[in-house]
């Protein structure tokens, strides 16, 4: 008997995935020109605290729920950057502690100068309270902005290609896997294979030194500037 009422079963429609037009997997690292490339186009644009954030990115290899977070008394206690700082990180609990090279400190000194921000404040507070850091998804917003801004695709570099730059150029140049993992804060036991990601980017052992993070040189750095950004002598 019918009564009006259809039996035919309600169509809902399909909720695309999540990853649908996304890349998913490890994101690459930047090169050393791109580095180069994002420094200049901040600088020239006059972006302090985007130069100063990125310069730290890249020199801390912090994941960004730590670099957020950070205080401007952790890499400045005394009003000025220092030269190496030492974080807890959030998700191991372990501390990690890195270096500030010359162009991160002069980034660091002319951000905390023009905004008069403390020791006690957040480093890069958010936009709506003052009192409150940048959220990750603000700093993964900046990261695409950085990377398209030079030419790159924003949909394959995140916030982890910022933490795997300065690791995988030094783990390219000495093959010291233990370096790398005591840079990163990781454990022994632990491989960091999302930096390592072929065995191609293994340096030979002609290629191989003993030189630390401090001493890193690069010939493809512009002409007389190291690496980092400090003097060739």
């Amino acid at each position: 008997m019918n009564d009006g009422i259809s039996s035919s079963p309600i169509v809902r429609p399909r909720r695309a995935a999540w990853n649908k037009g996304k890349l998913t997997g490890a994101k690459p690292p930047l090169r050393l020109g791109h580095v180069w490339s994002i420094r200049a186009k901040l600088q020239l644009e006059r972006r302090t605290r985007d130069l100063a954030m990125f310069n730290l990115a890249i020199d801390s290899k912090l994941r960004g729920c730590d670099l957020v977070a950070l205080r401007v008394g952790d890499v400045a206690p005394n009003g000025y950057a220092v030269d190496r700082a030492t974080v807890r990180q959030r998700k191991t609990g372990r501390p990690v502690r890195f270096e500030l090279t010359e162009v991160t400190r002069q980034a660091l000194d002319d951000y905390l100068r023009a905004t008069g921000r403390s020791a006690g404040e957040c480093l890069f507070p958010g936009r709506r309270d003052p009192n409150r850091p940048l959220t990750t998804r603000q700093y993964a917003r900046l990261v695409g902005e950085w990377v398209s801004g030079i030419g790159l695709d924003r949909l394959k570099y995140a916030t982890h290609s910022m933490r795997r730059t300065k690791a995988t150029l030094i783990y390219r140049r000495t093959g010291n896997l233990r370096a790398v993992q005591l840079l990163l804060g990781q454990p022994a036991s632990k491989v960091p294979f999302a930096i390592l990601a072929s065995r191609s980017t293994m340096p030979s052992k002609s290629q191989r030194g003993s030189r630390s993070e401090l001493q890193g040189q690069s010939c493809r750095a512009p002409p007389g500037r190291s690496l980092w950004g400090k003097r060739c002598q």
